[in-house]
């Protein structure tokens, strides 16, 4: 694409490099060896969640580089630039996940920042790891530049004796260690051999619920989420993302004209249909916040409850991303949903063309047992399902996919943090058959919202994975299994009915009801009420803090700003 394609009158970058009053500028960008021509040419910010924190952003870098050469020779000038990213299997289990909910918010204001402060014109956006590709995606909703997403990728299945395996057989190892079902050198076994490669988790946890958002919502090329990170091939899709940035500059078509409501309609039917990790319940109505579309969790449970349950990813069922990658990508599971009438296909996409158009040469792979079709689920209804009752006035999420049972009732064993509750499970003490609540959690209470990894593969570990079940204020990794409900609201440091529940307390939990119920007269609970006052929270500076006093219910995606309905002047109109 010719560089005289495009107008600087009209984009950001002017404000840069256009006009006399402009020499300074134009200066530094001489100092690092731009010629006049590549000077105005627009400019692309190429950014990634690069770092040496854990195998999932290992490879971006190199991703980046390819997207540079895809912009490059379509006609645009990139500059790359990293953010941050917390990596939640090493922040996991202490008071490091408290930074991991955080972490969104940094990525997509770190973002906005290095676009807003250099104007640039475009984005191409890398990420890997859970919070990374939700707050990517956040910013280019927010910014409104023709943006381009790509998933740095997922790892390789590990083997061990004969088996595929991924982190979390090492979390649910820790369990069974524990227990005594396991020797300290079969778990040391274990961890050498699990995470043999670059890539995020390969099961259908967050960050791979989210790379089949991207493509789902129409902000990524079809098929790029499927290649595993070491693939060579990641980098030809990282050279197309670049060059379809630069068409998207030529036709000005911008994030929020594909992110429409019926889109997020798209990303939540997929999110169910695969049983993806429940923090899509938490980014997806926070990416919508960004466009200023009311999106919230009951609408991400509605679209939950009418959605089909058709491909068997770990952790509820056997496969990884590496074989939805092998029988033809994330493209078969949307062919699967769009032949049986679960998508919108007139949503536009990143292509430019619809999400019809782009499956049209799609042919639904038969010869394979990854995903089904849906006339053949694994169940009629999706893997993920909103709860709702006077435990949850707010809503509360839980994923069944793989659950023999959907019904669950038992005496409350209440627990104020997430240390006390792991320390009880490794010393076994609690019951079958009780309900562990977990508390103070949640997105100001935690402060972070923590996922309760640690505790609920450590359950599983020592085969009571179906025999407790486990509520919090606070998340749930997406590589969750077992009757776990996580996002309960109101959390209970603002005074929801999960703060007043004590020990011995009735819960009943039906998934195929979508209730959560408190089997408490409403009389005592307004007596326990009136005694109750919330906890002093050790979390006073800093960026904790800071997110602590701005953050919102999860029911709305625990975000930290009004969003697109408050927006006066869009970025991407300066």
């Amino acid at each position: 694409m010719d560089a005289k394609t495009f107008d600087k009158s009209k984009l950001p970058s002017r404000h840069v490099t256009v006009g006399p009053s402009r020499a300074p500028h134009r200066s530094y960008y001489y100092a690092m060896g731009l010629t006049e021509e590549q000077i105005n040419r627009p400019f692309v910010g190429v950014v990634s969640c690069w770092n040496e924190a854990a195998p999932c952003n290992i490879a971006l870098m190199r991703q980046a580089q390819a997207a540079k050469v895809g912009v490059n020779e379509a006609g645009g000038t990139p500059r790359e630039f990293c953010t941050i990213s917390v990596t939640d299997g090493i922040a996991m289990g202490h008071q490091g996940m408290k930074s991991s909910l955080v972490s969104r918010e940094v990525i997509a204001d770190s973002i906005e920042l290095t676009m807003r402060g250099h104007c640039y014109d475009a984005l191409v956006g890398i990420a890997g790891c859970d919070k990374s590709l939700p707050g990517t995606m956040m910013a280019m909703l927010r910014l409104n530049v023709p943006s381009v997403f790509m998933y740095g990728g997922s790892i390789l299945p590990g083997r061990f004796r004969g088996k595929d395996v991924t982190v979390v057989d090492v979390f649910e190892g820790v369990g069974m260690y524990s227990a005594g079902k396991m020797s300290a050198n079969d778990l040391h076994e274990l961890e050498c051999v699990a995470c043999p490669s670059a890539g995020a988790c390969g099961g259908q946890f967050t960050a791979n619920t989210m790379a089949m958002v991207s493509e789902a919502i129409g902000l990524a090329l079809p098929g790029s989420a499927g290649s595993p990170a070491p693939y060579e091939e990641r980098d030809s899709y990282a050279v197309a993302s670049g060059k379809a940035v630069m068409r998207l500059v030529a036709e000005q078509l911008r994030p929020r004209d594909i992110a429409t409501r019926k889109a997020f309609e798209n990303a939540a039917t997929v999110v169910a249909a695969t049983g993806g990790s429940t923090n899509a319940a938490l980014h997806l109505p926070a990416m919508a916040n960004e466009c200023g579309i009311e999106f919230d969790l009951f609408d991400v449970a509605e679209i939950f409850k009418r959605t089909p349950y058709i491909a068997d990813l770990k952790p509820g069922g056997q496969f990884v991303a590496k074989d939805v990658f092998e029988i033809g990508g994330v493209p078969q599971v949307l062919k699967a949903l769009l032949d049986g009438g679960f998508l919108h296909g007139d949503c536009i996409t990143v292509t430019g063309r619809t999400m019809a158009e782009n499956l049209a040469s799609v042919t639904f792979n038969t010869n394979q047992k990854v995903v089904y079709p849906v006339s053949n689920p694994l169940s009629p209804t999706g893997g993920v399902v909103g709860l709702k009752g006077s435990l949850a006035p707010e809503g509360a999420i839980v994923k069944v996919a793989g659950l023999k049972k959907l019904q669950f009732s038992g005496p409350a064993r209440v627990f104020e943090c997430e240390e006390d509750a792991f320390a009880a499970v490794g010393a076994g003490n609690f019951k079958e058959g009780e309900v562990l609540v977990i508390r103070y959690e949640g997105p100001k209470g935690g402060p972070g919202m923590r996922e309760m990894l640690s505790t609920t593969a450590a359950l599983y570990g020592q085969g009571m994975g179906d025999k407790v079940a486990l509520i919090t204020d606070g998340r749930f990794s997406g590589a969750t299994r077992g009757f776990c409900i996580g996002h309960v609201g109101p959390e209970a440091a603002v005074g929801g009915p999960i703060g007043l529940i004590e020990n011995g307390d009735i819960i009943t939990i039906d998934a195929d009801k979508g209730t959560l119920e408190l089997d408490v007269d409403a009389a005592v609970l307004e007596t326990r009420r009136k005694a109750w006052t919330a906890p002093p929270n050790a979390y006073q500076t800093g960026a904790i803090r800071k997110f602590a006093d701005q953050v919102g219910p999860a029911r709305f995606g625990a975000v930290t700003h009004r969003g697109g309905k408050a927006e006066v002047v869009c970025y991407a109109d300066i």
